[in-house]
Parts: structure tokens; C-alpha cells; sequence
């Protein structure tokens, strides 16, 4: 194992306005779990146009002590969690999303915490790195806006599948993640039913059951300690995925699925979870994702 210095580390972005301790404790499990370090990233965002000279300067310095403080405080709370843990902290000037961005070429996951917006207030805030940030890493990334579920026995983590190159990316990730907290695994796919009269629904289910355990299949073998269960629902992804992560780890998806237009950068199906699952979500790029 390389040096700390070495090793691609888990990025964990800070908000000084709206911390969130649960974002903090999540980063620092996992930066633990792999080995990695923690990397605390505070991004400064430019002053806006009204502000200007002597009032700009003292503007900046006062964000910048806010975020030092920011950065301060989550750094002894991950080290409070785990002593041993290697933590950086990195304050940057830019707008958060394309600064997060750019530190994705270099990390293994980005991890953000979420204010629990509203889309249009997603949409209208200056400071929403959430979508931005998922939409265009360059690694996946794990949003943190309600906590992982480990009451449950055994615990579990959920992946959504739906015959994509960006769902074959969450399977991988899905795999690696439930090896390494000895967790067990819910491939689920949702089906919504067509209006097409003569539809064979039963061979439809038929067939995607085969295609689940055909996409999980090359993983099993390589990860032969993670179970896996295999479920077919009928029902929007968003409230399949939704309702299957009531009481589990995380739910991981691909960046974009086989729904909605070309060229999104961010499917609908996770645009959708950011919102409504009740645990964390993990987004993964795919290959394809990265070309597009």
C-alpha cells in the first residue's frame, strides 16, 4: 500500500452556511473502511458583482475565516471518529460545483452532504453543488442527506438495474461496497407495465429476471461473499428504489439510464432519488458517461 500522499482519497465537500455532521461521519467511515485518506474541500465562491474594492476584500476574508472554521471543525470531528485516519483540509477559490468537480479527477468518491432543497430552490441557489457535482465528477459520488440504515440484520445495500451501461457501473460499485461492510445485496429492477394490450406480461418478468442475474452473474464470481437477491417491481425506479432503501445502507444507481433524453448529463432516476430516498445515494459514472 502506497503513502497516504499516494492514494486517490474520498473528497468530502464542506458547506460553512449549512454543515452537516452526518456527511462528516459517513466520509470519515469510509475513508476508514478503504484505507484512504479524507480529503475536506471548502470552496470560496467569487464576490459578486455589487461588491467591489475595500468591501470585497473584507468580504472574502470573512468567508474565508467562516471556512476555516468550517474546515476545522468536521476535520477534529473525523479524527474524533477515527483516530488513525489521515485528513486533509483544502481551501479553494471557485464556485463549489466546478470546484468539487475538478477534484474528482483525483479522489476515489465525492462525498456531499444536502440542505434538503426543493428542486426550483436547487435550481435558484447559488450554493446547490449537489446535481452539478453528480452530474459531472469524474468518480462516483455518495450524497448524504439521510443517514444509512444499520439497524437492519444483516444489512443490506440496494442497486438499481436496468440494462445500462451507467446501471453495469452501479453494479460494480454495488459489489465492492457490500464486500467491504459484509453487507448483502438487492439487485432490483422496476418495471412499469406498458398500456399494450396483448403484452405477455409473465414472459416479460421472465425476461428481466434473467437480464438481473445475467448483469450480477460476472460479479458474484469475483465477489463470492456477497449474497445477492434478485427482485423484478413493477412501479416508477424512483419510488421502487425508494421504498427498497427504507431500511438500507445506501442505494447505489448508474449516472443516467435507458429513460430520458440524450445528452442528460444526470438521469431522472437519480435526479429523483437525491430528493426523495430515504438513505444515502451513491451515483456512478460509467465509461460512457465520461465521453459524453
Amino acid at each position: 500500500m502506497g503513502s497516504a500522499s499516494e492514494r486517490r482519497p474520498i473528497v468530502l465537500g464542506i458547506d460553512a452556511v449549512d454543515a452537516t455532521p452526518m456527511a462528516v461521519a459517513w466520509a470519515a467511515d469510509e475513508a476508514a473502511r478503504r484505507g484512504l485518506p479524507l480529503r475536506l474541500v471548502h470552496a470560496v465562491p467569487p464576490a459578486s458583482r455589487e461588491i467591489r474594492g475595500y468591501e470585497e476584500s473584507r468580504y472574502q476574508e470573512a468567508l474565508r475565516r467562516t471556512a476555516d472554521e468550517a474546515l476545522d471543525k468536521a476535520s477534529l470531528t473525523a479524527r474524533e471518529r477515527h483516530p488513525d485516519l489521515h485528513v486533509v483540509t483544502a481551501l479553494a477559490d471557485g464556485r463549489p460545483g466546478q470546484v468539487l468537480s475538478r477534484e474528482s479527477h483525483h479522489a476515489e468518491l465525492v462525498v456531499l452532504g444536502s440542505r434538503g432543497m426543493s428542486r426550483l430552490e436547487e435550481l435558484l441557489s447559488a450554493y446547490s453543488v449537489t446535481v452539478p457535482v453528480t452530474a459531472q465528477a469524474h468518480c462516483p459520488v455518495a450524497v448524504v442527506r439521510a443517514p444509512e440504515h444499520t439497524t437492519e440484520n444483516p444489512p443490506y445495500l440496494v442497486v438499481g438495474v436496468d440494462g445500462s451501461p451507467s446501471a453495469a457501473a452501479a453494479v460494480d460499485f454495488a459489489f465492492d461496497q457490500a464486500a467491504l461492510r459484509g453487507a448483502e445485496l438487492r439487485a432490483v429492477w422496476a418495471w412499469q407495465s406498458t398500456l399494450i394490450a396483448h403484452l405477455d406480461e409473465e414472459g416479460a418478468i421472465a425476461t428481466l429476471r434473467r437480464l438481473l442475474a445475467e448483469t450480477t452473474a460476472g460479479r458474484s464470481a469475483t465477489h463470492p461473499d456477497v449474497t445477492v437477491s434478485h427482485e423484478v417491481v413493477r412501479g416508477h425506479p424512483v419510488e421502487v428504489l425508494s421504498e427498497a432503501g427504507r431500511h438500507a445502507l445506501a442505494v447505489v444507481v448508474g449516472r443516467r439510464g435507458r429513460g430520458g433524453w440524450t445528452g442528460m448529463r444526470l438521469g431522472s432516476v437519480p435526479h429523483g432519488l437525491l430528493h426523495r430516498a430515504p438513505c444515502p445515494v451513491i451515483v456512478a459514472p460509467s465509461v460512457e458517461d465520461e465521453r459524453s
